[in-house]
């Protein structure tokens, strides 16, 4: 078997930014599409970090044109470059739209299809601008104070949406005026911080004036409001819809600040109607309040959110009106705290305000949606996880939902082409990145084009390993699926060391995912086969699978990774001493608390972001919602025994007696969601028992690794840990 440092040889290769216009003298290149020279067929931590990403997509009201965003990386100038592609629909060529270092995205057609509205921060902020759908003649049209993060233009583009932040000192107050330079904050609520920043501000949406030449009189639709509309910390653009005549904007906001915000995931749709300033809850009346439970105990509040009757109490998000603008349709979760639960389609019939939910049939959740183009309004398209594979799907009204991909990939529905016949979706898998593909559903087959090719010259170069579904006995008798990923040019002859990978979330699926960190192919490059399993409390098998979960983390999720491993070292290829465990969130909690129970079976472990003392990440996490549901309790709720809940009894650290196996621990300093002190406190008990261990800490990054040189150091730092361990 060909050894780790001869593979990394063969695969090594220089990286070029190919500049989109040449730099300045004295100025870095501009990053734009990587060359790689290349001498061997392996997956390298380089080559990931070459490829570019494909943002979002859009097609000209005449269909002939699209216009599109590339995200490039630069490991040398440890930074990244959004360009804007124009693409010819009937000849699939493409040409290259930015002209400067200005990131450029977000990109639009506006009515008539003669122009582009996108973003850009060539004049020193985040902007909207205009250029002519062939790039000529831009022009900027707002001029906001501290940028804009997002637009939506109206449909008869005379209003445009946008989105700014504006100060919030409901959590932090502001310091006095005349210590401009002191750093201390004085906190009086939750919610002070989220993900990985400090709350001093909220994304607010505004409403402008468009006369075709430039952005004015923006109003603040929440003025006054101390909320956040989109939702922090991923809500987008897509929180918001005009409806068809332009007259009202549809947003998605939770209007709760501080303690209530941290105990709740209870959001809401409301429609503003901007000529009059009138706001309507599409999900409760005025008045609704629910009944008082305390909010660190969920199972009192699994009984409160029952008697709220067909009031939506949990995330409510997303809306879109329905072509004719009879409807409102979102995304709609059932349980307040649950932040899992099943998303459902709700339609909302503004005419009666009766609400239907069409995915009642679909025990998953909704992902994402569009409405098909129809007078009827009757159908909509919406994307769902089952058996590992996220595939698009279709409902009517009546909730009658039919299936029309069965790939072994994940898809991702952007929008419809402008004829209303195809639908434009971003597909990708374990072997191949985001491209984007035309979906088109026939009556018996439903057909699919693929448009874009960004990274075809990598992965034809690329030697990529077999991906294989494998279900696997549970020990209650139940089957499991797993995905095993072989090495490239795989011989079954030979032994190889193998890698149990334990999912996040931690109810999000092992589905056909593709990561630039924790990326499958490029395991199976540096020599190892991995199992990667869809254990209890993953989407995609049914609520009793998904909810087995809550409330047990060391129960049968554990017993279901060991299942897994066990399953395959079955076979002859696999080096049964040569077994290692990795994962992050709560795979890195999977890693710490495996570290004390896995009998033998590990060689090593390695553990990003991960949960070690559950007892402490109760009271360090920002989102109580979360530890609420899925903990059961808190800690100093106990029962008639004294007992704390479960989560807490069984925690990794309680169990660090145990350890006898080395581990490496990750963690970013930024991570507000799993504070790194916990990565901190396993490396250094580890440390203190004599255990073998590692520390890889970043300063800079939240819960995942988002800059480039950080990232290739997250690479290098993994495989050597791995090969120092499993390799001998």
């Amino acid at each position: 078997m060909m050894n780790v440092k001869t593979m990394i040889a063969a695969a090594t290769l220089v990286a070029a930014p190919v500049a989109a216009q040449t730099a300045a003298e004295g100025q870095q290149p501009v990053i734009g599409k990587q060359q790689v020279e290349w001498k061997g067929d392996l997956l390298t931590p380089e080559i990931l970090w070459s490829m570019g990403r494909i943002g979002h997509f859009e097609i000209s009201p005449d269909g002939k044109n699209a216009v599109y965003a590339v995200t490039y990386f630069s490991v040398q100038q440890n930074a990244s470059h959004t360009v804007l592609y124009r693409m010819d629909m009937a000849t699939k060529r493409t040409g290259l739209l930015t002209e400067t270092a200005a990131n450029e995205s977000d990109a639009v057609f506006l009515p008539g299809g003669q122009k582009i509205a996108y973003l850009s921060d060539a004049s020193g902020s985040p902007q909207v601008w205009e250029m002519n759908a062939d790039g000529s003649n831009r022009r900027q049209l707002s001029d906001e104070e501290g940028g804009v993060s997002g637009f939506l233009f109206s449909p008869d583009a005379k209003k445009v949406l946008l989105v700014k932040d504006v100060p919030n000192h409901t959590s932090i107050q502001a310091n006095d005026a005349d210590l401009p330079e002191a750093s201390g904050m004085v906190i009086n609520d939750l919610m002070y911080k989220h993900w990985d920043h400090y709350n001093t501000s909220s994304p607010h949406p505004f409403i402008a004036d468009f006369d075709g030449t430039k952005i004015s009189g923006a109003k603040d639709v929440l003025d006054g409001e101390p909320y956040e509309s989109p939702m922090k910390p991923f809500g987008g653009i897509e929180q918001f819809a005009w409806s068809p005549d332009s007259k009202i904007l549809a947003y998605t906001c939770r209007k709760k600040t501080g303690r209530d915000y941290a105990i709740s995931t209870d959001s809401d749709i409301f429609l503003y109607e901007w000529e009059t300033g009138k706001t309507v809850n599409l999900c409760k009346p005025a008045g609704f309040k629910a009944a008082d439970a305390d909010p660190t105990v969920s199972l009192e509040r699994q009984a409160v959110n029952k008697t709220a009757g067909d009031y939506n109490v949990g995330y409510d998000q997303n809306p879109q009106f329905s072509p004719d603008g009879r409807y409102v349709a979102w995304l709609s979760m059932e349980r307040d705290g649950y932040e899992s639960d099943r998303a459902r389609l709700c339609v909302y019939r503004l005419e009666d305000g009766r609400k239907t939910y069409v995915t009642e049939s679909f025990e998953s959740s909704v992902n994402d949606f569009c409405w098909a183009t129809s007078d009827k309004s009757d159908k909509i398209f919406f994307t769902g996880v089952w058996h590992a594979r996220t595939q698009i799907y279709s409902t009517n009204l009546n909730g009658d939902v039919r299936q029309l991909t069965d790939d072994v990939c994940d898809y991702a529905i952007s929008s419809l082409t402008p004829d209303g016949k195809s639908i434009v979706a971003t597909r990708h898998s374990i072997s191949s990145a985001d491209e984007v593909f035309l979906v088109t559903p026939g009556k018996k087959k439903t057909k699919i084009e693929q448009v874009t090719f960004e990274n075809k010259d990598f992965f034809d170069k690329l030697a990529l390993g077999e991906v294989k579904e494998r279900w696997v006995k549970t020990v209650d008798g139940k089957q499991e699926l797993c995905w095993v990923i072989y090495p490239p040019h795989f011989d079954a002859n030979k032994k190889y060391p193998t890698l149990l990978y334990c999912e996040g979330g931690p109810q999000s699926p092992v589905s056909q995912f593709w990561s630039y960190r924790w990326n499958f192919q490029i395991m199976a490059a540096n020599g190892y086969i991995i199992v990667a399993p869809n254990r209890r409390g993953l989407p995609g098998f049914g609520m009793e699978w998904l909810e087995a979960i809550s409330g047990d983390y060391s129960g049968l999720c554990m017993q279901d990774y060991l299942s897994a491993i066990d399953d395959i070292c079955k076979e002859p290829y696999v080096d049964k001493e040569r077994l290692g465990c990795v994962g992050a969130s709560f795979g890195g909690y999977s890693v710490y608390w495996l570290a004390g129970h896995h009998n033998g079976r590990f060689k090593c472990f390695i553990a990003h972001d991960g949960i070690y003392n559950t007892q402490q990440q109760y009271v360090e996490t920002e989102e109580m919602w979360f530890p609420n549901w899925d903990m059961g309790a808190a800690p100093w709720h106990k029962d008639a025994e004294g007992h704390m809940q479960k989560v807490f009894e069984t925690s990794p650290h309680l169990s660090v007696d145990k350890w006898d196996t080395p581990i490496l621990c990750i963690h970013g300093q930024k991570d507000f969601r799993i504070e790194y002190t916990q990565a901190e406190s396993a490396f250094n008990a580890a440390r203190l028992r004599g255990i073998p261990a590692q520390l890889l800490l970043f300063p800079d990054e939240n819960h995942w690794v988002l800059k480039p040189q950080n990232g290739v150091l997250w690479q290098r730092t993994f495989f050597r840990w791995l090969d120092r361990w499993l390799k001998k």
